[in-house]
């Protein structure tokens, strides 16, 4: 593995970064009786995972809490997974685009689950 100096290099973070983007870009269409309901939860799970990754890097000194730290990103992304869900059944996205946002989602959660399995190889040795 190449040394990493940021969590901005890690692959996750810059998926997770893109993918907020496009659930922001495209939640500005959603009516606007969803804005403090679907709007904004899917916005904050989306960017949450983001922020949880970036979180997990800086605490990568104690792997228990680096683990913890991107369990909870894991679970935002699937969060977001379900608000798309939603988006779906409200006819607020087309299948098409269900399948290729729920597709890159699931793509972060899986690169997530091998954060954690790696673990040590993400984490600050002791000395």
């Amino acid at each position: 593995m190449a040394l990493i100096k940021s969590f901005r290099e890690l692959n996750v973070y810059k998926t997770a970064r893109q993918e907020s983007q496009r659930i922001y870009k495209r939640s500005r269409s959603f009516p606007p009786e969803e804005k403090y309901a679907l709007t904004d939860q899917i916005r904050r799970s989306s960017r949450a995972v983001k922020a949880m990754v970036a979180e997990a890097w800086a605490r990568r000194r104690y792997r228990a809490v680096f683990i913890n730290k991107i369990d909870e990103a894991l679970g935002e992304a699937t969060e977001t997974q379900s608000w798309i869900d939603d988006c779906l059944d409200c006819g607020y996205l087309s299948e098409d685009e269900h399948r290729e946002m729920d597709g890159a989602w699931q793509g972060i959660g899986g690169m997530l689950n091998r954060m954690i399995e790696r673990a040590d190889d993400f984490c600050v040795k002791p000395g």
